[in-house]
């Protein structure tokens, strides 16, 4: 896992699990009604650990009982975007942070396996905390289910 905080974010001893303590918005890049998927466990494990859920994928029209989204400026202003979780391949991350960044969030949380240097710095750049390779399901058993 490798996290990048930018300069103007609190420091703390734990700043993931300040992180999903503070932001309950999540949207989720590339989230799938097959329930073999990966981002299918983890969005339910999320939803069932109070968390809103904002689907985004433009092959779905809605997972787990929310309606999904083409893109992520395709999500309502009025759903608050605060963590982008990415279900993509690294080489399709550029444009999510891009749409992250466009529409206000806070968080751009890539997935294990998942990394994008330049899309991270790009990021923090634009003030948002970034998380590469690491599951948002296990970092969160970890940190807030003791």
């Amino acid at each position: 896992m490798r996290t990048s905080i930018p300069d103007n974010w609190p420091r703390s001893n734990d700043v993931i699990a300040d992180i999903l303590q503070k932001y309950k918005t999540i949207a989720v890049v590339g989230l799938s009604s097959n329930p073999r998927r990966p981002s299918f466990g983890v969005t339910q494990y999320l939803q069932s650990a109070g968390y809103r859920i904002i689907p985004v994928n433009p092959n779905e029209t809605a997972v787990l009982g929310e309606k999904s989204y083409p893109r992520l400026e395709d999500v309502p202003k009025s759903r608050h975007i605060e963590i982008v979780d990415i279900f993509r391949r690294s080489e399709n991350i550029p444009p999510v942070v891009d749409s992250a960044i466009a529409v206000g969030a806070k968080v751009i949380w890539m997935q294990l396996g998942i990394e994008s240097q330049n899309a991270a710095a790009k990021a923090r750049a634009a003030g948002l905390f970034v998380i590469e390779d690491a599951c948002i399901l296990i970092e969160h058993r970890q940190r807030l289910r003791r």
